[in-house]
């Protein structure tokens, strides 16, 4: 299937010069979403996970869904603020400021071997400081997964320490 072709590119959102790759049109479409969803189980299925750790927002469609099929839990890193219990935070750099991403403090422990999941990689920041939180836990990272990868920009390079697998790769703007 052409995933490529289902996802909405957005120009000058959120702000001018940025080419904003729109999963919604992906997951709204039944088909398309479950053969994601179904692939991310074939690969995933067998490999002793114990939890899907998705990040906030896009992360949670794709985590929580493959969570489900593959009989497991799912956990959320949210932004600052968002989560109700005891938590653990790690911030990072953007590109004008900084920004920080939390995860609840029971949530994940040493037993735990985890999937982290996110719709798109870019930078880096974000899916570096949800590893970093996973790792403080005492949990183990199997894999990082996402959607999209944005070649072009330097989130690789910054993930470094982990496995990653991106479903589709986009070389240029």
């Amino acid at each position: 299937m052409d995933l490529l072709s289902k996802i909405r590119n957005v120009p000058d959102f959120p702000k001018p010069g940025i080419q904003f790759k729109d999963i919604t049109t992906l997951v709204g479409d039944a088909e398309a979403f479950g053969f994601v969803i179904d692939e991310l189980a074939r690969r995933y299925r067998g490999k002793g996970l114990t939890k899907v750790v998705g990040v906030e927002s896009r992360g949670f469609i794709f985590g929580a869904a493959l969570a489900h099929v593959l009989g497991i839990g799912f956990v959320p890193v949210r932004k600052a603020g968002k989560l109700p219990a005891e938590t653990i935070r790690e911030s990072y750099e953007l590109e004008y400021g900084e920004a920080t991403v939390e995860l609840h403090v029971d949530a994940l422990g040493t037993n735990d071997r985890v999937l982290l999941v996110d719709d798109l990689l870019a930078t880096g920041g974000t899916l570096e400081a949800a590893a970093r939180l996973i790792e403080r836990s005492g949990a183990s990272i199997h894999e990082i997964w996402v959607l999209i990868e944005l070649a072009f920009l330097p989130g690789r390079a910054r993930l470094k320490a982990w496995p990653l697998h991106a479903e589709l790769v986009v070389t240029s703007e």
